[in-house]
């Protein structure tokens, strides 16, 4: 009878072959887990700069309906935005208790209002199901998320804002 030798990988417990490992590596994601009227939401960790607890919104007139006004945050000046109207969710004032989650879309940097800020979520990309592959077309919405305990929208900032509203703001912004 003729022994076959096993491949050390299959011999060894714990050992990952360094393909394996990049492989795995670069299958996972991260994203930081927010809430809105109890759904919750996430952002690619990647684009999220910091978390703060909310502080007073200066309204901009004439500014795009999804912008509640700029805040300042440490010398720097940046627009806050209405994840809820962007959302179709029933609007409400904030509260003292929301959270700003202050992330970079597209070229600029803005301040998110989330009534809360859950933590950072690591998952495998094989574990999110991409938007267009579930409704074509959809916007600000990168993927989905499976859990165990129900599903995650991942959004996209490089779109949140439209053409139109950028040049709105932009003209807002120059103007005050």
């Amino acid at each position: 009878m003729r022994e076959t030798k096993l491949p050390y990988k299959e011999t060894a417990p714990g050992y990952a072959d360094p393909e394996e490992r990049a492989r795995s590596a670069s299958d996972r994601r991260q994203a930081l887990l927010f809430t809105l009227d109890e759904q919750r939401y996430a952002l690619p960790l990647s684009t999220v700069e910091r978390v703060v607890h909310m502080v007073a919104i200066t309204p901009l007139p004439q500014a795009p309906a999804i912008v509640l006004g700029v805040i300042n945050v440490h010398g720097r000046l940046m627009p806050a935005l209405d994840l809820r109207r962007r959302f179709r969710l029933p609007l409400r004032d904030v509260s003292l208790t929301d959270r700003l989650i202050i992330a970079h879309a597209a070229d600029r940097v803005v301040a998110l209002a989330a009534d809360a800020v859950s933590g950072v979520l690591g998952y495998c990309a094989r574990d999110a199901v991409a938007a267009h592959d579930i409704v074509p077309g959809v916007a600000y919405t990168e993927g989905v998320l499976r859990l165990a305990d129900g599903l995650v929208l991942i959004h996209d900032l490089g779109g949140f804002l439209s053409l139109d509203e950028q040049a709105a703001l932009d003209r807002t912004l120059a103007g005050s």
